[in-house]
């Protein structure tokens, strides 16, 4: 079937596999199917990249679970996790200079992110834009914001329009903790959404969704960034995510990904865009 709408879906923290997205695309598909849609008009691509910045973590934990009794691990690793991911995203190599310099893994990470793209477009589209809507998990908020905001003010020309996200029609955000990584800059600016290129026909059906559970303490609201980020983001919306136990603990951070009520949110936002 000819693909209508593209997807692209990446992970923030936690301990992840390549298969991330799988039930959750399981559950969006479902959710299309029972509204009459169908959902093979929906080209999926996750974006995989948690093996870049584990293995040093892993190494950590290990060294350190076997010198001193610790509690909480489960706890930990989680925090360890956001933590470690946000360092090492952009920390400097000893001796290097300040100022904001992107770093290696910094630019490995938005490979994958390249990487994806390419895929997503050449061999899912055929080379044929559609409107894409980018699903972002937490720290892969942040990582999709500085993607996007590279593209804008810095595109690559051998890139197609639509792998220099032109064509991004919708955002959703969840657990997302971009307000985090503001407080050190000196004049906050999100990125410019919807994107000047993207054709006039899907501009007024655009939108930023962001989605946060009250318990999680790594997902904020982003409206109160600044009044930038209150014009560009459509919705901050409180949903409860998780089971009995982990939908009142900090642990309700990783639970959105398969929680029927946000997916059937993303379901009905996407049924807007097909």
């Amino acid at each position: 079937m000819t693909k209508t709408l593209a997807a692209l879906v990446i992970h923030g923290i936690g301990r992840q596999q390549p298969d991330f997205a799988n039930g959750m695309i399981k559950a969006v598909s479902a959710h299309l199917a029972a509204q009459g849609s169908d959902p093979q008009q929906v080209a999926w691509q996750p974006v995989f990249w948690d093996d870049i910045l584990r293995p040093a973590q892993d190494a950590y934990l290990q060294a350190a679970y076997a010198a001193a009794d610790l509690n909480a691990r489960r706890l930990r690793t989680l925090v360890l996790s956001a933590l470690g991911d946000a360092a090492g995203y952009r920390q400097l190599p000893s001796g290097g200079r300040r100022g904001g310099e992107e770093t290696q893994t910094y630019h490995r990470v938005h490979a994958r992110l390249r990487e994806a793209m390419r895929s997503l477009y050449r061999r899912q589209l055929d080379g044929r834009p559609v409107p894409l809507v980018v699903l972002a998990h937490s720290f892969g908020g942040h990582i999709l914001s500085n993607y996007v905001w590279d593209s804008q003010h810095r595109p690559d020309q051998r890139l197609s329009s639509f792998e220099r996200m032109n064509w991004l029609c919708g955002l959703v955000t969840f657990g997302c903790n971009i307000p985090l990584f503001t407080f050190a800059c000196h004049e906050v600016q999100p990125i410019t959404f919807p994107p000047p290129r993207l054709p006039a026909r899907f501009k007024e059906r655009a939108r930023w969704l962001n989605f946060f559970d009250p318990d999680d303490v790594l997902g904020w609201p982003l409206k109160p960034i600044n009044a930038a980020y209150d014009q560009v983001v459509s919705l901050d919306q409180r949903i409860n995510v998780g089971g009995p136990v982990t939908g009142w603990t900090p642990a309700s951070h990783l639970a959105y990904w398969t929680d029927r009520r946000f997916t059937r949110r993303v379901a009905d936002f996407l049924l807007t865009l097909l």
